[in-house]
């Protein structure tokens, strides 16, 4: 397990405690969730960015019943 410290200015810390408070949480799980959260949101941008690059190289789609089909699903 690591230990990290942050700065936070009075009303920071006032505003993250009270929030933690209301959602019955610690400070901790609080700000591990939110920074989590944030990076996966980050990363799911960059990949929806990479995929929308590609299909923007070629913008060819197929509905579900023709992959189903090619897939031999139905």
């Amino acid at each position: 397990m690591m230990t990290i410290s942050i700065r936070l200015s009075p009303a920071e810390a006032e505003l993250i405690k009270g929030y933690a408070k209301m959602k019955n949480q610690s400070v901790s799980d609080v700000m591990r969730k939110a920074i989590l959260e944030q990076i996966e949101d980050e990363y799911d941008l960059e990949l929806y960015e990479k995929a929308m690059t590609e299909y923007l190289k070629d913008p060819v789609t197929y509905s579900l019943d023709e992959v189903e089909k090619e897939l031999g699903i139905r």
